[in-house]
């Protein structure tokens, strides 16, 4: 069905009770990241306030037993679990999402000293006012992008061309995006201006490469004070976002509430990460090339192949080259032979149990071997695809999968461009999508009527 257009609240207050299998969204977090809807609403207390309000519908709209999984970064990932735990969902776990993609947001002390008279500063304000001037565009028209939190603009614009400071990293980006600038680097523009040299290479979009004329690196702190601090900065380099798994209280056992809403559980089977057969050996067995319990199939020659995969856990990484060398590679041990005896002892069922002697081989690799990866690709983004925080849809078919029942309706409240919906039509899931702005209701259309 299409993206609604509105907010979250009003939509899900039109809502019936009870009538959502699970939740998986990417909802704020509350950072004042670049756009408005990313707003803190004034603070912690206000924020948590808001977003409490927002899961109580949540709650109300879901199923009993059924799971959420929803989305926050490290800095702000108890606001969230606050906000949804005071709704009264259950707090589950945490499924924790590594990757190498994150660029550091670190503010170089040793520069900022250096530039704090304002005067090594000037060379940005200088170049800004003139490839203004030069393309038609005022400065109203790029101070709008970076709205103040009273909802009025900013003097952004008007204090980088006074010298007084010069865009962060996200701002050089969300400008250079917006206006298709010359340059891929704010440093770029430094050079072209001071008239320095490159020397070094930037590793993504608007970080800080090295940079020199040949006699002088212009990183180099320049004063006694910045020397004090230099390689000193303000933040770590992004390398894991969390999902928080949420379940609403159920109503009497879980069998009792599965065998009534049909959800609350978690669809573990339909996630186990792929893995090499697991050879058993059963020397002494009747029930030779047959298929047992959970699909252990034993050959002529009396040994057990299972290939079931191994149990989904709470990481999950991107399976990249730096991800990957994190893990150390190990090898797991060969067991030794374990016997129960038949006649003297019962299982939880009641049954007798047989002379069983069960051999398990070891297998070798990296220890990541046990976690499910989730490569994302430039074709999750889509064309003219212009939201800040497009997910893996591989990531999203998987965490859709996890917590969702067979044709089961999947609610995102905060749907950005769509990649929750676009990963529940893949799995065969029906989905209820609610935006907000106006400008990504139409990109998710769009990605969801192109999909085949």
């Amino acid at each position: 069905m299409p993206i609604i257009h509105g907010d979250c609240l009003d939509v899900m207050k039109r809502m019936d009770d009870c009538c959502i299998d699970s939740i998986v969204t990417d909802p704020p977090a509350g950072i004042n990241f670049m756009k408005a809807w990313d707003s803190d609403k004034g603070g912690r207390d206000s924020w948590i306030k808001w977003m409490t309000t927002v899961s109580v519908e949540c709650l109300r709209v879901i199923k009993p037993g059924g799971h959420a999984l929803v989305w926050s970064i490290p800095r702000t990932s108890h606001w969230t679990t606050m906000a949804w735990e005071d709704a009264g969902w259950e707090v589950r776990d945490k499924v924790v999402h590594i990757f190498s993609q994150g660029f550091p947001k670190s503010l170089n002390i040793s520069k900022q000293i250096d530039k704090h008279d304002g005067k090594q500063m000037s060379w940005f304000g200088k170049w800004l006012c003139k490839w203004r001037c030069e393309n038609n565009i005022t400065q109203k028209e790029i101070a709008i992008l970076f709205p103040s939190k009273t909802g009025g603009l900013t003097g952004c614009v008007a204090n980088w061309e006074l010298g007084f400071n010069i865009p962060t990293i996200e701002q050089f980006n969300l400008i250079r995006d917006t206006f298709n600038l010359p340059f891929e680097y704010l440093e770029d523009i430094e050079r072209e201006v001071v008239g320095q040299r490159r020397t070094g290479i930037g590793t993504g979009k608007g970080s800080t490469p090295i940079m020199g004329d040949g006699n002088r690196d212009i990183t180099i702190p320049r004063t006694n004070e910045a020397k004090q601090f230099s390689g000193f900065g303000t933040a770590l380099k992004p390398a894991h976002e969390d999902w928080i798994l949420f379940r609403k209280p159920l109503e009497g056992t879980v069998a009792q509430n599965v065998l009534k809403w049909g959800v609350g559980g978690i669809n573990i089977d339909g996630c186990r990460i792929e893995s090499e057969p697991t050879m058993c050996h059963r020397p002494s067995t009747k029930n030779k090339n047959v298929y047992g319990t959970y699909n252990e199939k034993y050959d002529g020659m009396g040994r057990r192949y299972q290939n079931i995969g191994r149990f989904p856990a709470n990481l999950i990484h991107d399976g990249s080259d730096e991800v990957l060398n994190i893990f150390p590679t190990t090898k797991s041990g060969k067991m030794m032979p374990t016997q129960i005896e038949q006649g003297y002892q019962k299982n939880t069922y009641g049954k007798r149990m047989e002379h069983v002697t069960m051999e398990t081989y070891g297998d070798a690799g990296s220890a990541a071997r046990f976690f499910y990866c989730a490569k994302s690709s430039p074709s999750d983004r889509g064309e003219g695809n212009t939201h800040p925080t497009v997910k893996s849809i591989s990531l999203m078919r998987y965490l859709c999968r996890l917590i969702t029942p067979p044709h089961g309706i999947i609610l995102d409240p905060f749907a950005g461009s769509g990649s929750t919906g676009v990963a529940a039509k893949q799995e065969g899931f029906q989905s209820i999508l609610i935006e907000k702005e106006k400008e990504y209701v139409d990109i998710a259309n769009s990605r969801i009527r192109g999909m085949k």
